[in-house]
């Protein structure tokens, strides 16, 4: 089925994606993959989490990283624009009869805790501390120089109930992949900030987190990276890439941190803001949408994904598949 025409006028207005809360079970050395190797920075910790946040941010945090028994994810964070959106969105959610909760977080407002109809805990807020800028602090940058937060990619049951539902909430779609066979969509990519995507959608056992994605200043910080994690111990945790997507034109790089959570690095897409931009359509047997260079993606790359807390994964109705390296 072809992808919902835009929701220009949402009844909430989000602004961006903004953060991840990780659980994972030995936090020294996610913080040795963050902030030692990544080059993360730290905005507080203690012996139960740390929050980071990267070069060009100035909200306190994009990731929490908790010190848990199990490797899940325990929320998926967004902004609003202004106080009333919050009630606006409690609003909406409870329309739909699905949960309405107001938490406490700490260096963040007003918080609403909700989650979409397969289960993905996300939560909204208006306000979070505000740190002073060090993008500008070059003694800092270290690691692979993550400027910001960018998109998020998660595995779904059902791509087109996920894009019709996203869609209402006004992320709007940029490219999708359509399996010519049954006229499905099988992956998809919206966005609020005007960039390729704040959330993506891929067909697969889900809900699940496929990957966050970090933007870097070029891609020689990729290879950099490469660099170095080759040869501090890290060469086993690099899954895919370096390579050029099709979709989203972005030279990336994935690599795994040690709970097996999938971190993009990523850099060169283009912008969307044009609100009557028209989505790219890609056939899923087009080897290019996916790597338009490189080498092809592994298995485990379609296959491999992060558990939600509280959320149940389900297979995928639809079976079409793209090509898969051995």
């Amino acid at each position: 089925m072809p992808v919902p025409t835009p929701n220009l006028y949402p009844d909430f207005n989000i602004v961006r994606l903004s953060h991840v809360e990780y659980r994972v079970k030995d936090l020294a050395k996610s913080r040795a993959f963050y902030v030692d190797m990544l080059g993360l920075q730290v905005t507080y910790e203690d012996n139960e989490r740390i929050y980071l946040r990267a070069m060009e941010e100035r909200g306190h945090h994009c990731i929490v990283l908790v010190q848990a028994d199990t490797s899940d994810v325990g929320v998926l964070g967004f902004k609003l624009y202004d106080e009333p959106d919050l009630e606006k969105a409690a609003d909406w959610f409870a329309a739909k009869g699905l949960p309405v909760d107001w938490v406490e977080r700490s260096h963040m407002g007003r918080t609403l805790r909700t989650r979409d109809p397969w289960g993905i805990p996300l939560e909204f807020y208006v306000k979070m501390d505000r740190l002073a800028p060090i993008h500008q602090q070059y003694k800092l940058y270290n690691g692979v120089k993550p400027l910001r937060i960018d998109h998020f990619n998660m595995f779904s049951a059902d791509v087109d109930a996920s894009v019709a539902f996203y869609n209402e909430m006004g992320f709007r779609t940029t490219e999708y992949t359509e399996d010519a066979e049954t006229g499905k969509v099988w992956a998809a990519w919206m966005h609020r900030k005007g960039g390729v995507h704040d959330v993506a959608f891929t067909n697969g056992l889900g809900p699940r987190l496929h990957h966050t994605a970090f933007w870097v200043p070029t891609p020689l910080n990729i290879i950099d990276l490469l660099d170095l994690m080759s040869t501090t111990g890290w060469v086993g945790n690099i899954e895919r890439g370096p390579g050029r997507h099709g979709i989203s034109n972005a030279f990336f790089l994935y690599v795994l941190d040690p709970d097996g959570h999938r971190i993009e690095i990523y850099c060169s897409d283009y912008q969307t803001v044009d609100p009557d931009l028209e989505p790219i359509k890609w056939d899923l047997k087009d080897p290019q949408r996916q790597t338009l260079w490189g080498a092809p993606a592994p298995r485990s790359w379609f296959e491999h994904g992060s558990v939600f807390e509280g959320a149940e994964p389900k297979e995928a109705a639809l079976k079409a598949q793209p090509i898969i390296a051995p």
